[in-house]
């Protein structure tokens, strides 16, 4: 079984998708395959689907999606890859609940982390071109967000964000070892979307203003810095933190020749997260 959620939910048995087309089953498959291997009870599928106010009917209306997932996994082992397995093998009835069956996971899931291991790894050793390769991999197995075309009840939703969050770090420590690596003339296009896209993120800021004023444009640092400081006053009622501060007193006093100081000295590991658009 091949299971893939960072993107549009891509579930294959036999190399044939077994997604379906209607939203709730669809949904039902992405919790169950979020947690494969795991019995999945009826009551947690019927909090995601319905939000904790399932109707009476919730427990058949369970079962109805279940069998049409089942429908389409028969499908695909008639295709004659299933090597003997059945669709309740595949997606089993137990105690309280379902259980889909096979697989490590989600594929692409365990390898973007696998490949960010690898990048944190080497940032922490200071080989700052493989931890950029590295990461740069993790991230490319990225299609979108996560269960982009998949309705997200309140599991998904937190799994959804605790897979952005992952995302967004890696992302971070990708950045810092370009700049760490004296690119960060190329990374100005980037960091422009980044800071617009993620309006109160110090982390990307911090990035944003070091490559700016590196690129010798040190006037457009510091007004990145104001932009920052008006957004997060006015929607967070909220200063920049002191290493972002620190960072603009620095550029304030340095010259186009001095550096400021280095990509991870201005509160990237603590930004503060909101994406827009």
């Amino acid at each position: 079984m091949e299971i893939r959620v960072l993107g549009e939910l891509d579930v294959r048995v036999g190399g044939l998708s077994v997604v379906p087309s209607a939203p709730k089953p669809r949904q039902v498959l992405a919790l169950l395959a979020l947690r494969v291997g795991e019995v999945v009870p009826a009551s947690l599928l019927a909090e995601e689907l319905w939000s904790g106010r399932p109707p009476r009917s919730a427990r058949t209306t369970v079962q109805t999606y279940v069998l049409q997932l089942r429908e389409l996994i028969d499908r695909a082992l008639a295709s004659g890859t299933g090597e003997g397995a059945s669709a309740k093998d595949v997606l089993a009835t137990s105690p309280g609940g379902y259980r889909l069956n096979g697989g490590g996971g989600a594929a692409d899931v365990a390898e973007f982390e696998r490949l960010a291991g690898l990048g944190y790894c080497a940032m922490d050793a200071e080989d700052h071109a493989l931890a950029a390769s590295r990461l740069a991999e993790a991230l490319a197995v990225w299609r979108g967000p996560a269960f982009a075309d998949v309705p997200t009840g309140g599991q998904l939703a937190v799994e959804a964000k605790r897979l952005e969050e992952s995302r967004l770090y890696a992302l971070d420590q990708r950045i810092e070892a370009d700049l760490r690596l004296g690119r960060h003339r190329a990374l100005i296009a980037e960091l422009t979307v980044l800071v617009d896209r993620y309006r109160t993120h110090e982390g990307l800021h911090s990035q944003y203003m070091i490559a700016l004023h590196r690129s010798g444009r040190r006037g457009e640092a510091l007004e990145a810095y104001q932009r920052l400081r008006s957004t997060l006053v006015r929607e967070l009622g909220m200063e920049p933190g002191t290493g972002l501060s620190r960072l603009q007193r620095a550029i304030l006093l340095a010259g186009p020749e001095r550096e400021p100081a280095e990509p991870g000295e201005a509160g990237g590991r603590t930004a503060r997260l909101s994406r827009v658009g």
